[in-house]
């Protein structure tokens, strides 16, 4: 192995891109905002957007975000939702192993971000605007982390963003009530 060539470590990724804790977990390194607003009169939704009772955004916001998302297996994504789409994008390392809760339905589904499409993982996928996510390292991996990325339009905003109640998501999801308590802070 060339001297210049660095073992890729989830120590070694958070010093090379630069990335700091995250509040929801996990760590992170914005490198896209976009330069132009959206009006918050053009971003309404229907029902449903988080928090907003259906009336959309409160304010204006950037027309794009992107950012590096690491996890690994001491960290996760706690159980959130957000105003906008959300779509992940899985780079190297592990599978992650998503929990969406449609609020709207009722229904729980879990998506496999990864390499292994024979498997059923994905490369890339929706984590819908309203819907509460989770996300965790699979088990038993083998590299020990995970580089994602996130990207939505309109771009993220720290107010858009609602972090879940283990006890109120357990009483609405009682089929999810495992992986809710390991994906939410008591």
């Amino acid at each position: 192995m060339s001297p210049s060539v660095e073992k890729v470590t989830a120590e070694a990724l958070v010093r090379r891109l630069d990335l700091v804790p995250h509040p929801e977990g996990g760590f992170y390194r914005e490198t896209y905002r976009s330069a132009a607003e959206i009006p918050a009169d053009a971003l309404t939704y229907g029902s449903g957007a988080a928090g907003s009772g259906g009336q959309g955004f409160p304010g204006p916001r950037v027309q794009g975000t992107a950012i590096y998302y690491l996890l690994t297996p001491d960290t996760f994504s706690e159980m959130h939702r957000l105003r906008a789409d959300e779509v992940w994008h899985h780079y190297l390392g592990d599978a992650v192993e998503q929990l969406q809760l449609d609020p709207a339905t009722g229904a729980g589904r879990w998506v496999v971000y990864g390499k292994d499409l024979a498997a059923g993982q994905v490369p890339q996928g929706l984590a819908p605007r309203s819907v509460w996510q989770g996300a965790r390292l699979v088990a038993d991996g083998e590299h020990g982390f995970a580089l994602l990325g996130c990207t939505m339009a309109p771009g993220f905003d720290f107010a858009d963003y609602e972090a879940g109640r283990r006890h109120d998501l357990a009483t609405a999801f009682p089929r999810w009530k495992e992986p809710i308590g390991a994906l939410t802070r008591s």
